[in-house]
C-alpha cells in the first residue's frame, strides 16, 4: 500500500501549501469526489462496468453495430493478408538524424490500424475467421522493443531515439497500442486460449510490464505531475496518457486493493490537470488540442465514471462545462477554427464526442452544436480511430440525431484569465482576439494578435501550425515562421519582435462587452531592445466594420515600425490608403491613412502540406510601414466589406 501513502501523504502537503506558480489554481475536483475507500468500495471488479455485448452474444452484436456489420467485416477481409510491418533500428533513429517522424510512424499506424479492423470484424462477425490474423498482429506487438513513438523516446534514461530494452515508455503511442491490446485481450483471450494459452499470457505480461507496473512504479513522467504543486506546463499529456492507462487497468487488473491505488493514482495526476486549467475553460494549447486536452478529460471521467458505478463524478463542475463549450465557441464555420497555437485553421471534430461531453456536463450548447453538424451534408463514414471512442460512438449512436436548424452564435466569448476573445456582428464578421503570453503550451509569438472571418472565411489569418518535426519542440522552435510575431497580425516595433518565454506578456487585458472592444498593451511582449513603453491595441467590433487602434510611447525610435497583416488570395494594394482582399468571393478592404504609412505586400511560399492543403501555396505579409519615426502616437486601421463601403 506504498502508493496510497504516498498519494495521502501529497493530500496533506497540499493541504497546507499556499503559494502556487502560475496559472495553477488548486481546485482537487477528484480527491473531494472520493477518497481511496470511497474508490475501492465503488469499483465494478471483473469488467461487468463494459457496456457493450459479450463476444458470444451475436444478436447483440449485430444491433451494436447496426448497419456497419457488414463495413467492419470489410475491412477485416481486407487485412486476412495484411503483412505487418517491420518498423527498423533506422526508422527510430531517424528522428534524431533528421527529425522526420513519419518514417516511424507511418509502418507504426499501418500495423495499429489493421490490428483494430481485424478485431472489430471477428466482434461483428463471431465465427473465429480472423483470429489467426489477429494472433499474428498481437504476437508481433508483443515482441516490439517499444510500443512509444520515436518522437517521445527522449522520455528514456539511455536517451537517444533508438527504443531501451531495459525500460518501458508510456506516452500516447504506447498508451494508444495498449489500450487496443487490453480490449482484444477482454474479449478474445478465451479464443486465443483455444489455439494455445501462452498467447493470452504473453499478452497480459506484456500489458502489465509496459503499462500498469511502469504506471505504478515511476514517477519520472513529466506528464504525471507528481509533483505537490507543479511548476511545468501541464498539457493535453496528462489527460491523453492517463486515459489510455485507466483503461488498461479496468480491463485487466482483478485486484480490488491494486486497482483502487492505481484508479487513485490516475486521480491525483488529472486533478493536476484540472488545476493547471483556468476556469473560464479555453484551451491554451488551442483547438487542434482541445480533442486530446478537455476531449480525453472526458473521456477518462466517463470511464472512471463507469468503472465505478457513477460514484466517482465531478461532470456537474461549471470548469467542465466551460472547457466542453469552448470548442463550440471556437468553431467560426464551414469547417473553420480559431487557429491560435498549435492548430490547424481546418480540423477534426469528433462530433459524436462532443455530444457524449455536452450530455455528460448538461451543456444544450454542446448537444445541438453536435446535431447541426451531424446534420450536415456528409459522405457515410465508418467510424474508426481510437478503440474507446469508436466504441462509444457506436453505443450512443441512436441518440445523435442532424438538426438542420444552426446553433444560435452569442455576439462574444470572452475568457479573462486565458485571455481570448471572440466578437461577432450581424454583417458576418467574426473576431478572434488574445493576450496571453509567450510560454503558453504549444506557444506561437502571438501576444495582441488577432484573426477577422467574414461569412466564415478567414481574411486575416492566423496561420496555425505545420508539420511537426524535431525542431518543433526543441530550442529552434523559434525559427520556424507560424511560430514567430512577424507572422502574426501584431507590430514589428523598432524593427524588434516579440520575445519568447514566458516573461514576455500582455498587460491590462480588458474586454468591454457594451461597446464591443478588446483591448490589450503588449509592450511587455517586447525585449528592451523594442524600446517600448506603451503600446495599447484595441479591436472594436461595430455593426459593419472593425476599428484597430494602436496607440504607443516609445523611449526610442530607432526604426519604423512596421504593422502585419497576414491573410491570403488576392492582394491589391494599387490604391493608396486602402488594401484589397479577396478571397473565394469574400472582398474586403482594409484602410490606413496614407500620410502615415506605406504598404508593402511579400509573398510566404508553402511548401508544408499540412499548411498547403489549407491556405494553398502563398500566403501575403501586409506591411504598413510607417513613414515617420516618433516617440509617441497612434495608428488606426478599419476593416469593412466592399458593400459597406460602397453604402
Amino acid at each position: 500500500m506504498a502508493k496510497v501513502t504516498g498519494i495521502r501523504l501529497y493530500l496533506l502537503v497540499s493541504d497546507v501549501i499556499g503559494v502556487r506558480p502560475y496559472p495553477y489554481e488548486r481546485r482537487d475536483l477528484l480527491k473531494n469526489a472520493a477518497d481511496f475507500k470511497k474508490v475501492r468500495a465503488s469499483l465494478v471488479m471483473n469488467q461487468k462496468w463494459v457496456p457493450y455485448p459479450a463476444y458470444k452474444d451475436r444478436a447483440g452484436w449485430d444491433d451494436f453495430l447496426g448497419d456497419y456489420k457488414d463495413d467492419y467485416i470489410r475491412k477485416g477481409e481486407d487485412c486476412l493478408g495484411y503483412e505487418w510491418k517491420v518498423i527498423k533500428a533506422t526508422d527510430y533513429m531517424e528522428f534524431g538524424r533528421s527529425g522526420d517522424q513519419a518514417v516511424m510512424e507511418i509502418p507504426y499506424g499501418e500495423n495499429r490500424t489493421a490490428l483494430e479492423y481485424l478485431f472489430l470484424a471477428e466482434m461483428a462477425e463471431g465465427g473465429g475467421r480472423f483470429i489467426d490474423q489477429i494472433i499474428n498482429g498481437v504476437f508481433y506487438c508483443c515482441e516490439m522493443t517499444t510500443w512509444a513513438l520515436s518522437a517521445h523516446l527522449w522520455n528514456q534514461k539511455d536517451g537517444g531515439y533508438l527504443p531501451s530494452h531495459k525500460e518501458h515508455i508510456i506516452e500516447m503511442g504506447s498508451g494508444g497500442l495498449a489500450s487496443l491490446l487490453a480490449w482484444i485481450y477482454y474479449y478474445l483471450s478465451p479464443s486465443f486460449d483455444k489455439v494455445n494459452p501462452m498467447i493470452s499470457n504473453r499478452l497480459l505480461y506484456e500489458l502489465r510490464t509496459r503499462i500498469l507496473d511502469t504506471y505504478m512504479g515511476t514517477d519520472r513522467f513529466r506528464w504525471m505531475a507528481f509533483t505537490p504543486i507543479p511548476t511545468e506546463h501541464i498539457n493535453n499529456w496528462t489527460p491523453w496518457n492517463n486515459f489510455y492507462v485507466l483503461q488498461c487497468f479496468f480491463l485487466i487488473e482483478t485486484d480490488r486493493d491494486r486497482l483502487a491505488e492505481a484508479v487513485c493514482r490516475t486521480m491525483v495526476s488529472m486533478d493536476h490537470f484540472i488545476n493547471y486549467n483556468f476556469d473560464d475553460g479555453a484551451c491554451e494549447e488551442g483547438t487542434f488540442y482541445w480533442e486530446y486536452a478537455a476531449g480525453k478529460l472526458y473521456d477518462y471521467l466517463q470511464l472512471l465514471y463507469d468503472g465505478t458505478a457513477g460514484a466517482v463524478s465531478i461532470f456537474d463542475s461549471h470548469i467542465l462545462r466551460n472547457m466542453g463549450e469552448y470548442m463550440v465557441r471556437s468553431y467560426v464555420g464551414d469547417g473553420w477554427l480559431v487557429s491560435f497555437a498549435d492548430s490547424t485553421a481546418i480540423g477534426h471534430i469528433d462530433v459524436d464526442m462532443i455530444f457524449r461531453y455536452g450530455k455528460a456536463v448538461k451543456s444544450r450548447e454542446m448537444m445541438h452544436f453536435a446535431s447541426y453538424l451531424k446534420g450536415l451534408p456528409a459522405k457515410r463514414e465508418v467510424p474508426q480511430g481510437d478503440i474507446f471512442r469508436l466504441l462509444q460512438t457506436l453505443l450512443y449512436r441512436n441518440e445523435l440525431t442532424g438538426t438542420d436548424e444552426p446553433p444560435e452564435k452569442p455576439p462574444y466569448t470572452w475568457y479573462p484569465k486565458t485571455e481570448i476573445c471572440y466578437m461577432a456582428n450581424n454583417a458576418g464578421f467574426f473576431v478572434a482576439a488574445k493576450g496571453g503570453y509567450n510560454g503558453e503550451s504549444h506557444n506561437h509569438n502571438d501576444v495582441g494578435s488577432f484573426a477577422l472571418y467574414i461569412n466564415s472565411i478567414p481574411v486575416f489569418l492566423d496561420a496555425g501550425v505545420g508539420t511537426y518535426t524535431r525542431k518543433t519542440f526543441s530550442s529552434e522552435r523559434y525559427s520556424i515562421w507560424t511560430m514567430r510575431s512577424e507572422y502574426h497580425n501584431i507590430p514589428v516595433i523598432n524593427g524588434v519582435s516579440q520575445g519568447v518565454g514566458r516573461s514576455y506578456r500582455a498587460k491590462d487585458t480588458v474586454f468591454d462587452s457594451v461597446n464591443m472592444c478588446f483591448s490589450v498593451n503588449i509592450a511587455e511582449a517586447y525585449p528592451r531592445e523594442a524600446n517600448v513603453k506603451i503600446w495599447t491595441r484595441s479591436y472594436r467590433l461595430s455593426d459593419g466594420s472593425l476599428q484597430i487602434n494602436d496607440r504607443f510611447s516609445l523611449s526610442k525610435a530607432c526604426s519604423p515600425n512596421r504593422v502585419v497583416f497576414l491573410t491570403w488570395g488576392m492582394v491589391d494594394i494599387s490604391e493608396p490608403g486602402i488594401v484589397t482582399v479577396d478571397i473565394k468571393g469574400i472582398k474586403a478592404l482594409l484602410m490606413y491613412d496614407k500620410d502615415i504609412f506605406s504598404p508593402v505586400v511579400e509573398p510566404v511560399l508553402i511548401d508544408d502540406p499540412r499548411l498547403y492543403n489549407i491556405w494553398g501555396r502563398k500566403i501575403y505579409r501586409v506591411i504598413l510601414v510607417a513613414r515617420r519615426q516618433t516617440l509617441f502616437g497612434s495608428y488606426s486601421y478599419t476593416v469593412v466589406s466592399e458593400k459597406k463601403k460602397c453604402d
